[in-house]
């Protein structure tokens, strides 16, 4: 069966507002930034979310008000934002819903979603403030039709009487999107280096997304079969998207876009033109408190002018492309035998 699609008709059809939602990859690996920006042109909203250890992918999403709930452990462009800017601000000023749970329980709970289990039964988080803690109330949870209204409650382990461990919700997961190295028509794919969660929610969700460096026949991706993580029968839609994780890298294809996280770790301290100046004003104060001198910087860019630039400026992934251009993506790409480019 041929399941390739245009990225266009593949969020269209696949991503529907309300959805609870999952992408692969993990923090600036393997991230599906092409598909990421396609939701944003097209407006899909109110997702509830079960992210993994997420990114600028997430970051922005939060950013443009497209997250009704957020599950997650920690949301970082490793390297370059300790703490994602957008997701911090959100949090700060109370406007995000949002959970979190320990990185090893979340993912745990993505493989128990892949599994089919109603539950799962983990020690993990016991004796810390994350159980202790609820970022969403109960009470709050039963306003949330994608999310049971525990986050958690303690079980008896009926295999050794009187021992409590703590029971998890599994995800029921609408959609996932991952991007692989290679793909075929029918929706088998190869991921190379570390699979992270993006297997389990291939298996899990009931709509799949896949972007690909790579097309390959459906003859030629069985020549390895022992290279072939997701089997088609997970995947709904196959999109060839060559450089479809940019500005995260892609193990064996591409390095991490230095410039361009750096870019995004700037503007997205800003949330708009009004927020700079906001921001820009609370810093001068602090400083003549002090008695520091203050530079305010000249016409920062904003979270609001990165995507301008890079989104909705542009019709598709090919646009992108053509604005980043041909000779900093040859940059960007991996040595044979290093896995990392030269730069």
């Amino acid at each position: 069966m041929n399941k390739v699609m245009s990225l266009h008709d593949a969020v269209a059809k696949y991503v529907e507002s309300g959805d609870a939602i999952c992408f692969g990859g993990f923090t600036t690996n393997r991230k599906p930034y092409a598909a990421v920006f396609e939701i944003l042109r097209q407006g899909q909203t109110d997702f509830t979310v079960w992210a993994g250890p997420a990114g600028g992918d997430w970051d922005m999403m939060i950013g443009e008000g497209r997250v009704k709930a957020y599950i997650n452990c920690y949301t970082a462009n490793s390297g370059y934002t300790n703490v994602s800017r957008r997701f911090r601000a959100a949090i700060e000023a109370g406007t995000l819903t949002y959970e979190d749970y320990s990185q090893d329980v979340l993912m745990l709970q993505l493989h128990a979603a892949s599994l089919g289990l109603p539950y799962l039964p983990v020690r993990l988080m016991q004796g810390s403030g994350l159980t202790d803690f609820w970022g969403i109330s109960e009470e709050k949870r039963q306003t949330l039709d994608k999310l049971t209204n525990l986050k958690f409650a303690y079980v008896e382990n009926p295999f050794n009487p009187g021992e409590k461990v703590v029971a998890v919700p599994t995800p029921q997961l609408d959609t996932a999107i991952i991007h692989v190295q290679k793909a075929s028509p029918d929706g088998t794919c190869v991921i190379e280096g570390d699979e992270f969660h993006d297997v389990d929610v291939a298996v899990a969700a009931r709509k799949v997304i896949v972007t690909c460096e790579e097309l390959v026949s459906n003859e030629y991706i069985r020549q390895e079969p022992s290279q072939n993580k997701v089997f088609g029968e997970c995947v709904n839609a196959v999109v060839h998207v060559p450089f479809g994780a940019w500005p995260s890298q892609c193990y064996n294809y591409y390095d991490c876009d230095d410039k361009a996280l750096k870019e995004y770790d700037k503007a997205s301290k800003y949330q708009d033109k009004e927020d700079a100046e906001r921001q820009i004003a609370k810093e001068k104060e602090k400083a003549e408190k002090k008695g520091l001198p203050y530079t305010a910087p000249v016409n920062p860019e904003t979270f609001r002018d990165y995507l301008d630039k890079w989104v909705y400026s542009c019709k598709d992934n090919n646009d992108v492309l053509d604005k980043i251009g041909g000779a900093h993506l040859a940059s960007l790409k991996v040595i044979p035998g290093l896995g990392y480019a030269k730069r």
